[in-house]
């Protein structure tokens, strides 16, 4: 696969797909042939080069910060937490950081609901922070909003790349970031790929082939 492929196929659904009334996503899917995904999982961590969505972020921290859209600082951290208090906050942001100081409460406190959803703050993909300062949250918060954890549930993956109306460049990047990751996790690598597609939301998906 290369980007141009994915341009291409991109162009001709924008030329091709009927007009709704509303901004469509544009989605990846992926087919698996040859794999069990029950004995042979599929997750793959994937950094993009451009994000996808904007991800709203919550971070337990000593101090308030402007860069995330939530801080809940040490002394809330401490307060009593319901768990419909729990669900409600993991319901409403997408990704989770914490300061190294305080990891140990939020796992107390947070780990059993974050962790289950896949939330829970985790220092190798960058969303525990040692020092809390300005770069440091910074760097954390740059990488995860383009970061994306893809895993199988069947014998196929979906995954949005942007907008219709998205810059094509930018889309194809990260179509070509997501589907080299994903082909190099499977066991027979481009073997286990039977087809390759793109569609808009509500449009009939436009199949890649490679010449």
């Amino acid at each position: 696969m290369n980007k141009e492929l994915f341009i291409n196929a991109f162009k001709e659904l924008q030329q091709n797909s009927p007009k709704k009334n509303f901004i469509q996503t544009v989605d990846l899917i992926i087919n698996f042939t040859d794999i069990d995904i029950r004995k042979t999982p599929v997750s793959v961590p994937i950094t993009l080069p451009y994000p996808t969505k904007d991800n709203k972020i919550c971070a337990f921290l000593e101090n308030k910060t402007p860069l995330v859209d939530k801080v809940v600082v040490k002394n809330e951290l401490l307060a009593d937490w319901p768990k419909n208090e729990i669900k409600k906050l993991m319901r409403n942001y997408d990704i989770f950081i914490s300061a190294a100081s305080l990891m140990p409460t939020v796992a107390a406190k947070f780990g059993r609901i974050l962790g289950a959803a896949g939330k829970m703050p985790n220092p190798k993909t960058g969303g525990v922070v040692m020092r809390e300062n300005e770069t440091e949250i910074k760097n954390a918060v740059d990488k995860l909003k383009r970061m994306i954890n893809l895993r199988a549930k069947e014998n196929s993956i979906k995954v949005a790349l942007g907008k219709e109306n998205g810059d094509e460049e930018k889309i194809a990047e990260n179509a070509l970031i997501i589907y080299n990751a994903i082909m190099t996790a499977l066991p027979k690598k481009k073997e286990n790929i039977r087809s390759v597609m793109l569609k808009f939301t509500m449009s009939k998906p436009v199949r890649l082939k490679e010449k």
